[in-house]
């Protein structure tokens, strides 16, 4: 089986963050993959300065990666009843790159969120935010971990059965989708 290419966006750049440890899991499932950590710190989105210096460099290497990947799998928290400004910035940024990186792309969706729903108006959002994108946003299984202090052990994995065997699931069919 040969080596896919599997891009990582998480919606936190804090580096403990529980959607990091949520992606690299998922990753990690996903595996055998040459694994990309997108980095969303970007500038935020601003039509001035697109129209006065172009497209960031940052910002196109996300485009870029996004375009050469196999595969995406996107880990949001939920602020605010709706996706991170983060992740909301990177999607403004790279819808006005060229060449549609996100066409067709298979994309999974993640989150984790301390609310008794894991983060589900994150991936409601996130869902219709990609709309325009035309990427394959796998439908499901739907992996939301609630109160995700409580559900990785010391070095990152997940410890509950349920959120795994959905995980596990979901990178099947995001492996499926991407070959």
């Amino acid at each position: 089986m040969s080596s896919l290419t599997l891009l990582g966006i998480c919606g936190s750049l804090r580096k403990g963050s529980w959607n990091r440890k949520l992606m690299l899991e998922a990753a990690r499932l996903f595996d055998p993959a040459e694994f990309v950590d997108a980095d969303l710190r970007l500038p935020l989105y601003d039509g001035d300065l697109e129209h006065e210096h172009g497209i960031p460099a940052e910002v196109q290497r996300l485009a870029d990666q996004i375009k050469s990947a196999d595969a995406v799998v996107i880990a949001g928290p939920e602020y605010n009843k709706a996706m991170s400004g983060v992740l909301k910035n990177a999607l403004d940024w790279v819808s006005r790159t060229r060449g549609g990186p996100w066409r067709d792309k298979p994309v999974a969706i993640l989150s984790a969120a301390g609310g008794r729903s894991g983060g589900e108006r994150t991936q409601m959002t996130l869902r219709h935010a990609m709309t325009p994108f035309r990427a394959r946003v796998l439908p499901g299984p739907e992996v939301m971990v609630a109160a995700p202090d409580k559900e990785f052990d010391a070095h990152g994995r997940l410890t509950n059965e349920r959120y795994q065997h959905h995980l596990t699931e979901l990178m099947e069919e995001l492996r499926r989708a991407a070959s």
